[in-house]
């Protein structure tokens, strides 16, 4: 994709393709994922076209800031922030599919696998 084209994400901020929005600020925009992996899976998505988190930049340390507390104010307003995954895909290897920053809100995986930081123990 060229620099020029619009990612599908600049697309549905646009409204040129239609999603299911559940949040929209000046800075960002929330949607369902339209391939939920999650009963609850919601995307926030920065306004700003960010590729990748390794290509934001110090200027843009506000607006990551930002799209973590509408995370949590999103999983708030499902009902789920007792309990909820945010992730994000920095680059093909790692998943992403989508070359605009977002972050991925996901709740309800009680049978999932978990990576939980005790397992971790001591380095």
């Amino acid at each position: 994709m060229s620099n020029t084209e619009a990612t599908l994400f600049t697309r549905i901020i646009n409204r040129e393709i239609p999603a299911d929005i559940r949040y929209e600020d000046d800075l960002c925009i929330v949607i369902n994922d339209i391939a939920p992996q999650a009963p609850v899976h919601m995307l926030v998505i920065p306004k700003q076209p960010i590729p990748r988190l390794v290509d934001a930049s110090k200027a843009d340390r506000s607006v990551l800031g930002h799209l973590m507390w509408v995370a949590a104010e999103v999983a708030r307003d499902a009902g789920v922030d007792e309990a909820f995954r945010l992730i994000v895909n920095n680059g093909e290897g790692a998943g992403q599919t989508v070359f605009h920053l977002h972050l991925h809100v996901l709740a309800g995986l009680k049978a999932a696998p978990m990576f939980v930081e005790a397992d971790l123990g001591e380095p």
